[in-house]
């Protein structure tokens, strides 16, 4: 008979476990994230986790001889479905579908997992959630814009970072589509090329922002990335306009129509901004142009001003942890429906991996207190205690064998991170007492043996 194979315990990569503290912490920042969410006035929204691949489409992709081949899709019969790489897409099917029924400038917010089939690491995940904010409907586009670049600042300085820990830049996408237009770029696959290129910038600097702009960029493991195929003199009026800092120098570097537009747009955008609070967080950086094909606008990224290490303890930049802009026609691919829209994303597992690494936020895991059983017979007092406990809003459960000895009832509590254990013998039985011991203290035996009438605030005093 042939032997049965072992099988070894293990995920594919790019995929993550989370338990404990850390699935503690992160559900304390969706909580955060969906509180502030909410108090912008915007609305909850589900969608389901496939959608059909053409309505979703695909808009991340380099290659343009597999548009699909950085998601993951599915035949589904005749049809072929696509987990949802982003929660934007989906919002715009859902839209096009339901316009009739909804009130506009629709608020919408949706946290849930999206899915990616591309190269993981450094807080890069295939599986991951998003927290998003999308504002459509034909408004203003300044304001609505503006929300967006508010709702950032506020929602990641509720999740505990300081303000000279991150900074949220903006740009327009128009400045350089107006570029490329001048530069007659007109190739569709080329243009998509270069913009990806610029987006890169920050990973791969001025030299292989202009290697991936001409023929080709050869990276430091040997991988070679195919370029635009720009002429030196098209790559070099890239790079000029890139070494552009100030608002004043690009209107005067700039002159062609597009472009003359997403400089105003930006100017508008700034004039409102500083109506509010968060005026001081949000600058320009005319190199934001987002990776997504379906930007075609105000651009917002968000990075942090600090490094943080990977699981090797190397320092890495781990890229943005909350982006977005403007995209007037992803909704209008739908036929018969024509409105704008405007988003942002936070990265809740990528904002986590930061903010487990720096401890800026202190959660309690809210670790169950531990009713031990001392002798079997006392079981019946013992369920009445637990729903005692349970009825008082204090989290906790009865050992669940009471064969085990009191030590072995102990250890189980320590390994799970209790802080209190109730002990009840025959003394405690007789005279309807409790004693509570506390497990994390550094005194030795420290535990008091209390009332039923003092019990609840004696273990509220612990927790």
């Amino acid at each position: 008979m042939k032997k049965k194979e072992k099988l070894i315990p293990g995920l594919p990569s790019g995929f993550e476990d989370r338990w404990s503290k850390r699935l503690t912490l992160k559900k304390w920042l969706v909580k955060t994230i969906e509180n502030n969410f909410l108090n912008y006035g915007f609305s909850p929204l589900e969608t389901p986790s496939f959608e059909i691949s053409k309505n979703i489409g695909s808009f991340l992709a380099d290659d343009e001889d597999n548009p699909m081949s950085d998601v993951f899709t599915f035949n589904d019969g005749n049809e072929k479905i696509t987990l949802r790489y982003d929660l934007s897409s989906p919002l715009s099917r859902f839209v096009a579908q339901n316009y009739r029924e909804l009130s506009f400038p629709y608020k919408r917010y949706a946290i849930g997992n999206v899915w990616r089939n591309e190269k993981s690491g450094n807080a890069r995940y295939r599986e991951f959630t998003q927290a998003d904010v999308d504002i459509i409907g034909n408004v203003n586009a300044s304001q609505t814009d503006a929300e967006i670049c508010n709702i950032i600042a506020d929602t990641l300085t509720k999740c505990g970072l300081s303000k000279k820990q991150f900074k949220v830049s903006i740009s327009n996408r128009k400045i350089i589509q107006g570029l490329i237009n001048e530069l007659k770029i007109s190739d569709k696959s080329q243009e998509l090329k270069v913009i990806r290129a610029i987006d890169k910038l920050d990973r791969v600097g001025l030299k292989g922002v202009e290697d991936l702009l001409k023929k080709e960029r050869l990276d430091s493991s040997g991988a070679v990335t195919k370029g635009a195929d720009l002429s030196e003199t098209q790559a070099s009026e890239i790079i000029n306009f890139l070494k552009i800092r100030d608002l004043k120098d690009l209107k005067l570097a700039l002159k062609n129509p597009l472009s003359v537009e997403g400089i105003k747009e930006t100017e508008d955008l700034l004039e409102i901004i500083s109506y509010g609070k968060y005026q001081e967080f949000i600058k320009t950086n005319f190199n934001i142009v987002r990776g997504l094909d379906y930007y075609d606008g105000f651009c917002i990224e968000t990075n942090l001003n600090f490094k943080v290490k990977n699981s090797k303890g190397k320092e890495v930049d781990i890229g943005s942890i909350a982006s977005g802009g403007r995209y007037d026609k992803l909704v209008s691919r739908f036929k018969g429906v024509d409105f704008p829209g405007t988003g942002m994303s936070i990265g809740v597992d990528r904002l986590l991996f930061v903010l487990s690494q720096i401890n800026s936020i202190k959660t309690k895991n809210n670790e169950p207190v531990l009713i031990c059983i001392l002798d079997k017979k006392y079981l019946k007092k013992y369920y009445e205690t637990l729903d005692y406990l349970r009825d008082n809003g204090i989290s906790s459960e009865l050992y669940l064998d009471s064969s085990k000895n009191l030590k072995k009832q102990l250890n189980y509590a320590d390994k799970k991170g209790s802080s209190v254990a109730i002990i009840m013998g025959e003394y405690e039985i007789k005279e309807n007492k409790f004693t509570i011991k506390k497990l994390k203290s550094l005194k030795e035996n420290d535990q008091k043996t209390v009332s039923r009438e003092s019990l609840i605030n004696e273990i509220k005093k612990i927790i």
